[in-house]
């Protein structure tokens, strides 16, 4: 995780940054050559994505997914309960450019760093409530992404969003492959709850969302 973190901090000033375009997914994510292509019948987007025990992949056990787009083009997401770990915000901060932020008095602060999944994980974005919005936010019902960096020191000076996670990296699926996934029984859905999205006890944001999941007729 420590090794992770340094690498961490090397590539993602030169990397930030977020589009939405599950429905046009960039050419460079890789994808298996080789799944179950499922039937789309409706889209799961704006609901949580649960893993089952039927998961084949470790790095998704126990996820709970943030469904942001889904049709018949493809999925994407950002799972809401893996943390990382915690980094300082002096290591993000350090090549802004602008005299009015007090880079020395922030340069300490710590801010806890979420997994989104295996996709652009070089890029980082803010998942938040609505009463924050600056020219990169987009907004999806009662949540919103942001994806600047100034944002993070609105946050740390508490004149950010009142509710924030912060997310490396991206969940995505190909043509049919999350169709076929949740035909395979992999994945149950659930209302999403954006309370539980913000709980910092992610040990228990899976077992709740399961609690309140439902399979797809």
């Amino acid at each position: 995780m420590k090794k992770f973190l340094v690498v961490f901090f090397v590539v993602i000033t030169a990397n930030i940054g977020f589009s939405v375009k599950s429905i046009d997914l960039p050419k460079h994510y890789k994808f298996p050559k080789n799944y179950f292509k499922g039937k789309h019948y409706d889209t799961v987007k704006d609901f949580f994505l649960i893993a089952t025990e039927k998961i084949n992949d470790s790095r998704f056990e126990k996820i709970v997914i943030l469904m942001l787009e889904h049709d018949e083009k493809g999925a994407l997401g950002i799972a809401i309960n893996k943390p990382l770990g915690k980094i300082t915000l002096g290591s993000l901060i350090s090549k802004i450019d602008d005299p009015v932020i007090n880079k020395k008095k922030l340069y300490d602060i710590k801010i806890p760093i979420y997994w989104g999944g295996p996709l652009d994980n070089k890029k980082i974005l803010i998942l938040h409530s609505n009463d924050y919005k600056n020219e990169t936010t987009k907004k999806y019902n009662d949540l919103s992404i942001s994806s600047d960096l100034k944002t993070l020191v609105k946050i740390a000076e508490k004149k950010g969003p009142k509710k924030s996670l912060v997310i490396l990296g991206l969940s995505a699926w190909n043509i049919g492959q999350l169709d076929g996934e949740i035909e395979m029984e992999r994945w149950n859905l659930s209302e999403i709850n954006v309370g539980l999205i913000f709980d910092m006890k992610n040990e228990k944001k899976w077992l709740e969302a399961v609690n309140n999941s439902f399979i797809r007729l």
